[in-house]
Formats: C-alpha cells, structure tokens, sequence
C-alpha cells in the first residue's frame, strides 16, 4: 500500500550532496523556505521556491518523488484551489496551492534524505533544553518513532478496508468501513503496548505494586 508512503515519504539511501547536507541545515531550510512562503505570499517567490525545491530533489536522485504526494493530496488540493478561486479570485488560488505544495514537498525531501533515527535524535536533541520542564526527550523520541509506524500501519490499514469493501460491495456502508479499521487499530495498540510492557518501558521506576486485597495486610 502506497498511499502513505506518497505523502509522508520514507527514508531512500544515497550518498548525493543532499543526502550529505547535515540535518539541521536541512531542517533550517525547510523552516525558512516554509516561513517566507507563507508569510510573504508572492507568486514569483512561489515559482522560484518550486524550481529550488525542484532542483534539490534532481541533486538527490529523486526527481521522480517530487510529484507523489500530489497523488494523495490532490483531492484536497483541488477543493481548497475551487474555493479560494470563488472567495478571492484565481491568482489567490494558485498561491495558496503553490504554498501547501511547496511546503509538503520540501518537509518531504527532509524525510527522503534522511535517515529515520536521525531524525529522531535530532527531534529528541531539540526537546533536552525542555528537560528543566520536566520534559523526558527519550519518552519524546520513544513517542515520535511510535507515531512514525503507527500512521502509515492505520493509513494503509482504511485502505485495506475499503478495497475489502469495494469488492464486496459495501462501499457505501459505514459500518463495514469503519468497523474493522477500529478493530485493527485497538489490536495494535495493544501489541504495542504489549511489546513496550514486555520490556519495562512505560512504567515509572520504583512505583508500587498493587495493594493488598480484601482481607490481606501487608507484610
């Protein structure tokens, strides 16, 4: 099943100049270019970002991943561009599109480049400042690498379920689309939570045991 690996990307090994740029200078970038698209809102920025965004994808070998995501998004994309083209005109379309597009790819790129734990360390390193807040950047980067297999496995997931449907017929009834996505999705957050108990993480160190019971006293 492709359709969350068309909009969230995962990881392609390489050694081309992109591959080799560290994370946080490809992270600031992501950041920066993402910000004055935004908030500058200009069309000729917008087509000079996509030609950049464009050529970084063709310096990494992957010029062939630049347009997956559109293949997902495209849905979305046109409804938002119909509006934005009733509510303020064409050209206000285009940029709003342009931007969300521009965005996703270069967030993308990140990802494709990237190896997956570091990304993670990365992500866990910006949240040790936080540590004076009772924050734990290891639970933090124990969460994200969670969530990173837990929202392709559910994508995937209500994808199986309405292909199972369509070819029974039942694509128009709820209950056969929903159902069993939610049964999926209860039975591996339990193996989940199975695995990460089997290994005693999860649990605070030293946190008492259960009480005694109806007529028990303790030792």
């Amino acid at each position: 099943m492709r359709g969350s690996a068309d909009l969230l990307g995962a990881y392609r090994p390489g050694g081309s100049p992109i591959h080799r740029v560290p994370l946080g200078v490809k992270a600031a970038t992501v950041v920066v270019l993402s910000l004055t698209l935004l908030i500058l809102r200009s069309l000729p920025l917008l087509g000079t970002a996509l030609i950049l965004i464009l050529g970084m994808y063709a310096a990494a070998r992957l010029l062939q991943e630049s347009w997956r995501p559109l293949k997902v998004m495209w849905p979305v994309l046109l409804l938002l561009g119909a509006f934005q083209a009733w509510s303020n005109g064409p050209a206000a379309a285009l940029l709003v599109v342009g931007n969300i597009v521009a965005c996703v790819a270069a967030a993308r790129l990140l990802i494709l480049t990237t190896p997956p734990q570091e990304l993670l360390d990365g992500l866990v390193a910006l949240a040790r400042p936080l540590r004076f807040l009772g924050a734990d950047p290891e639970r933090f980067g124990l969460t994200l690498a969670l969530m990173m297999r837990s929202i392709p496995f559910l994508l995937d997931s209500a994808q199986e379920v309405r292909h199972s449907a369509m070819a029974r017929g039942l694509e128009r009834n709820p209950r056969a689309l929903t159902v069993p996505v939610v049964i999926r999705a209860v039975a591996y957050a339990q193996q989940t939570g199975d695995a990460l108990a089997a290994r005693g993480i999860g649990e605070a160190a030293g946190s008492p045991g259960p009480g005694p019971g109806p007529g028990q006293v303790n030792p």
